[in-house]
This record gives C-alpha cells, sequence and structure tokens, in this order.
C-alpha cells in the first residue's frame, strides 16, 4: 500500500479544489477539507496538520511535521514554494498580553484570537523549525533559515534567519530560469 492517498481517496477528502499529481499522506491530519485549495504537482508529507482557509498553489512541498493554522483569515501558498520539517504557520493566534485569557477551553467572551492573512511568494522556502505568525507576507524568492521566527513581513529575493528573521544577503534569481525550463518542457 502507497503512504499517500490514491486518486480516487483524494476525492473522498472533501477538499475544496485540487490540481494534478497531488500527494498527500495518509498520516497527515486535515480539518475543514472544504477551506483547503491545492494546485498541481503538491506534496504533504506524514504528520502535517492543516487547519482552517489554506491555498497552496503548483508544486509546493509540506515537509514532514509541517503545521498550517489558517483560521478564517487563511494561509496562502505561491507556487514553487515549501516549507520544512516541523515549521509552522499561523494565520491566527491568542494575544499573549495578560489582558485576555488564552486557550480553546476558555469560553469565547473571555479570549481575543488575533487573525491576520498570511501570504508566502512563489519561490519561497521556510527553514525546519521555523514559525511565521499572523499578517506576515514573505515576498517572492524569500529564502529563510532554520528555526526563524518571522514576525514581520519581509521583503522579495532576500535570504533570512535568526529570531526574529533578519536579512543576511540577497537570493540568486537563477531559480526562475530553471523554473522557465521546467515549464518548457512540460
Amino acid at each position: 500500500m502507497d503512504s499517500f492517498y490514491s486518486p480516487e481517496e483524494l476525492k473522498t477528502l472533501g477538499l475544496k479544489e485540487y490540481g494534478e499529481d497531488v500527494r498527500i499522506s495518509r498520516k497527515c491530519s486535515i480539518y475543514g477539507a472544504g477551506n483547503i485549495s491545492l494546485g498541481s504537482h503538491v506534496r504533504i508529507d506524514d504528520f502535517c496538520l492543516l487547519s482552517g482557509k489554506i491555498s497552496l498553489g503548483s508544486y509546493v512541498h509540506i515537509a514532514a511535521g509541517a503545521m498550517l493554522f489558517g483560521g478564517e483569515a487563511g494561509i496562502r501558498f505561491g507556487d514553487y514554494s515549501t516549507i520544512s520539517s516541523r515549521g509552522a504557520v499561523y494565520a491566527l493566534s491568542d494575544d499573549y498580553s495578560g489582558e485576555h485569557m488564552t486557550n480553546p477551553t476558555v469560553p469565547e467572551k473571555y479570549t481575543a484570537v488575533v487573525e491576520a492573512p498570511v501570504e508566502i511568494g512563489a519561490h519561497c522556502i521556510i527553514g525546519t523549525g521555523c514559525t511565521v505568525l499572523p499578517g506576515v507576507s514573505l515576498g517572492e524568492g524569500c529564502s529563510v533559515g532554520a528555526m526563524s521566527l518571522i514576525n514581520k513581513s519581509l521583503p522579495p529575493w532576500g535570504i533570512y534567519a535568526g529570531i526574529p528573521a533578519r536579512r543576511l544577503k540577497e537570493r540568486s534569481r537563477k531559480l526562475l530560469d530553471l523554473c522557465r525550463e521546467l515549464e518548457s518542457n512540460n
């Protein structure tokens, strides 16, 4: 038995929409499948968690143990983007100021959930163990090193790392030539 859902099984998951060559691990947890859209050539590995509004472009990889919490605000990954293992993207979070209580076991009237959309541009790579917070946008071509905290939007085509993530240098755009070559061969 294959560790990924078959094309017939994908139809039964209740996804909003999906393209060709979509591979989702049988060990992935999906909540609110009707709010999740996937492009073509998408792979979602073991032990991932997808919840809320999520849109993944084409040629997107969600590595083992990554978690995407889209809530109502939503998360969008552009084409050719990826998040490595144990990374997390949050479009919603509790208010940690102490002005409100936290966690889902507390009645809503005592909590304050912060919710804002997250945009991951095309050709972005988010390294292992990174955390992306609500309202953040990663510009096209961003590369974020392992264990970084992305708490503000990052301009395109930079290499970033740290807590919080800081720009280290410019990222090469050679991959755009490789992308054009791949697309012309398909």
